[in-house]
C-alpha cells in the first residue's frame, strides 16, 4: 500500500512523462516514460523512431513495424549509459506492451506507474507475475462541474 507522499510523487513523475511525451512524432498515440531511481530521474523516452531515421511513426495511419516504444528507448537508453536501473521506477503514460514488459522484468525495475490503460493486458499480467508492483493512476486534474 502506497503513502499519500509516495503517491504524490508517482503522480508527480507521471505527469512529467505525459510532458515528456509531447518530444514524439507520432501522430496516433504519444507515450512518454521516465525511470526514477532513489528520487533522481536516470532515465527518459518517448516512442519514435530509431535515431537517424526519419521522425514519421505511422504509414497510412498504421504505425510502422520499427518505432519504438517509449519504455524500450528509456531502458536502452540506460544501456548506453553509468546508471543501474536495478530497483528503480517506470513511469509511463500507456500500461506496458507484452515486449516492453519483458525489457521491464531483465532490466531490474521493480515498480511500473501507468496513467492509460493500453489496449492489451497480457504486459500488465506478466510485470504481476514476475514480482513488479504495477500501479494504475491518472495524470489528469479531475473535472470540475
Amino acid at each position: 500500500m502506497q503513502t499519500y507522499k509516495q503517491e504524490q510523487l508517482d503522480l508527480r513523475y507521471l505527469r512529467m512523462a505525459r510532458i515528456w511525451s509531447e518530444n514524439s512524432y507520432c501522430k496516433r498515440l504519444q507515450v512518454g516514460a521516465i525511470v526514477v531511481k532513489k528520487q533522481m530521474i536516470i532515465s527518459d523516452g518517448y516512442n519514435g523512431t530509431p535515431s537517424g531515421f526519419e521522425n514519421v511513426c505511422e504509414e497510412g495511419n498504421v504505425t510502422k513495424p520499427y518505432v519504438l516504444h517509449a519504455e524500450a528507448n528509456a531502458i536502452t537508453k540506460l544501456a548506453r549509459s553509468h546508471n543501474s536501473s536495478d530497483g528503480a521506477t517506470l513511469y509511463v503514460t500507456a500500461s506496458p506492451c507484452l515486449e516492453c514488459s519483458k525489457l521491464i522484468i531483465q532490466s531490474g525495475i521493480k515498480r511500473v506507474i501507468y496513467s492509460d490503460q493500453y489496449r492489451l493486458q497480457d504486459g500488465i499480467e506478466l510485470l504481476r507475475r514476475a514480482g513488479i508492483e504495477v500501479v494504475q493512476l491518472s495524470d489528469q486534474p479531475n473535472e470540475k462541474a
